[in-house]
């Protein structure tokens, strides 16, 4: 009987540790919880509309300059996003679309008169154009949005449907140009939200405890049916999961079938991607998520929906993603092969 009880005694206290191990790890393994937010991440047109004039409020169009001074939103800003390099992007080696170093981005930051006070929607375009998909232009939004959290600026939204549904919906536009008074920014940037090729290798080695590893791709580029241009090999790091970014979009198309503009899905929905990507686990919320994708567009827009709107609270984006990882002759990718 004795040995019965004390059989049941070390069952109990493995469980009991193993329930530490696994609560210590999720807790230590993220950058501290980000701070209460005063904007959701995903505001509407009406919402922006109705909100002109809010203390601390920068509206931040990311389009192109002559995109810009066709016609913007009024009393917005421009700094736009392009690729591979812009003041939001930036060349590391050969590898590009990376976020820029942390002096070159607060002075963008600072020279948009962004401060941590400030209230930032960023506004993309989210349509059609010659050679550029409405998806990759979405997209952009979203990568501009999470540079400005990786710097550390709290309250960061991105406006959905972009420029395009609010000129759709025909609320008012303006050509006048808006210079922003510049600032000194100072901040943090989360050094923890980016990882290295070598800490992806290292993560898909393990068995006990591995991260969960998110592939933002469309699934013909996860299976490796077809290519894109940034990458050199088919298919997907070992053991990622297809949970393609374009799918958080529900496109409004014309009569010809162009996309006119994209908008995100029902909050809800996008929280159920996400937990079935990542799975309903004990502890899931707090489980490593590395994303990554063709450059580092479509892993922002995971990171952004799966952090800021789903609540998980440790996601860490690859930046290189397979245009890094298929350089490497030696780094494994699968093929055809749904895990």
């Amino acid at each position: 009987m004795r040995r019965k009880i004390t059989l049941l005694g070390s069952i109990a206290m493995v469980l009991v540790l193993i329930s530490v191990l696994v609560v210590g790890a999720g807790a230590q393994a993220h950058w501290p919880p980000p701070p209460s937010r005063d904007i959701e991440p995903i505001v509407s047109t009406d919402w922006l509309e109705d909100n002109f004039g809010a203390e601390d409020l920068v509206i931040l169009d990311v389009r192109s300059p002559d995109e810009y001074t066709a016609g913007h939103i009024p009393d917005s800003i421009n700094v736009p996003i392009a690729f591979p390099v812009s003041a939001w992007t930036a060349m590391r080696g050969d590898i590009f679309y990376e976020v820029p170093p942390a002096e070159e981005l607060f002075d963008t930051i600072g020279n948009a008169g962004i401060t941590g006070d400030s209230l930032v929607v960023v506004v993309g375009r989210t349509c059609d154009l010659p050679g550029v998909p409405a998806a990759y232009s979405t997209a952009d939004a979203n990568r501009v949005a999470i540079t400005l959290i990786y710097a550390g600026i709290r309250n960061v939204a991105v406006l959905d449907g972009g420029f395009d549904k609010w000129s759709a919906e025909g609320k008012a536009t303006s050509t006048e140009l808006v210079t922003p008074t510049a600032v000194t920014y100072t901040g943090k940037v989360n050094e923890a939200m980016f990882v290295s090729k070598a800490y992806v290798e290292k993560k898909i080695r393990r068995k006990w405890g591995a991260s969960v590893i998110l592939d933002g791709r469309d699934p013909e580029f996860y299976f490796g049916i077809g290519m894109e241009p940034f990458y050199t090999r088919a298919g997907h790091i070992p053991g990622a999961t297809c949970l393609p970014a374009p799918y958080f979009w529900d496109a409004t198309v014309d009569g010809a079938g162009a996309t006119i503009y994209m908008t995100y899905k029902d909050t809800a929905v996008l929280k159920d991607m996400a937990s079935g990507a990542v799975g309903k686990r004990m502890f899931s919320k707090a489980k490593e998520i590395i994303v990554y994708c063709g450059v580092g567009g479509y892993a922002s827009t995971l990171w952004f929906v799966l952090h800021e709107v789903a609540g998980y609270k440790n996601v860490k984006i690859f930046d290189g993603s397979a245009q890094e990882w298929t350089a490497d002759p030696d780094a494994p990718v699968v093929l055809y092969q749904w895990e």
